[in-house]
């Protein structure tokens, strides 16, 4: 490592904190967000002869995260915030404010909804509403149009009420139901190959048979896995093409 980077690396450890703050707000999975702190940091020193100083560090950083997470991201999303944005020109649409408001002032809740958001739109509410950023900073640091940027804040605000909201009513549907859905479907890998303890099993039984969104989930695990396993007796060759990269990667490997 040169000497640049070596200093590099030592200002960047200073940045970690906040870096991981926002990569929890982002990909809510602790696992995911410490990957994308340490794809970020690796990236940065991979690049670090192209930082010239003439931003902060942490935005650089974050310019660099954002890239990372939004080459993730890109899937189809749970939150069409579009067809959510029709909802609030409804006169009609309204939500319980004071069950979105007690919602978003309990931590697990506030990052459930927001990682149910776009990307886009969740980084412009962590960013701005979080961090602290002024619109023009976050125009900057994700090459938009400041008028666009406003208007991933207004979409993703109205997105992360509306997520509250429905939060609110999908735990009124889970009332009584063992463990949160995550962490039952944490799991649910382990209980198919029998590997969970008797108690962590019972449990995740006791979520499949209540829960109204999960057991789909685990059925379609059951298939897949079954339809895998049945590929061990296939008689299918390599095609040439394949073969021939095959080939080629283990001949480079030597």
């Amino acid at each position: 490592m040169t000497a640049p980077t070596q200093d590099l690396a030592a200002r960047i450890t200073a940045e970690l904190p906040a870096l991981m703050r926002t990569a929890r707000a982002l990909m809510r999975d602790e696992a995911r967000a410490e990957d994308l702190l340490h794809d970020t940091v690796v990236r940065a020193l991979e690049r670090a002869d192209s930082f010239r100083g003439e931003s902060s560090l942490r935005h650089w950083l974050r310019r660099i995260m954002h890239n990372i997470a939004i080459d993730q991201a890109r899937r189809p999303q749970e939150v069409l915030v579009e067809e959510l944005e029709d909802r609030w020109r409804d006169d009609d649409y309204t939500v319980d404010a004071a069950a979105v408001i007690a919602n978003a002032e309990t931590h697990d809740e506030i990052l459930d909804a927001l990682v149910r958001l776009p990307y886009a739109y969740r980084y412009a509410i962590v960013l701005h509403d979080m961090e602290g950023l002024t619109m023009r900073e976050i125009a900057d640091l994700t090459d938009t149009e400041l008028p666009a940027a406003k208007q991933r804040l207004r979409r993703g605000r109205m997105a992360l009420v509306s997520a509250l909201a429905s939060g609110h009513e999908r735990r009124l549907a889970l009332h009584g139901v063992p463990l949160r859905c995550w962490d039952a479907r944490a799991q649910v890998s382990e209980y198919l190959d029998g590997e969970l303890e008797p108690d962590a099993a019972a449990k995740v039984e006791q979520h499949l048979e209540t829960c109204p969104t999960c057991p789909p989930l685990y059925a379609a695990l059951v298939g897949v896995t079954a339809v895998v396993a049945g590929l061990r007796d296939s008689d299918r060759v390599i095609e040439p093409p394949l073969a021939e990269r095959i080939a080629i990667a283990m001949r480079d490997r030597r």
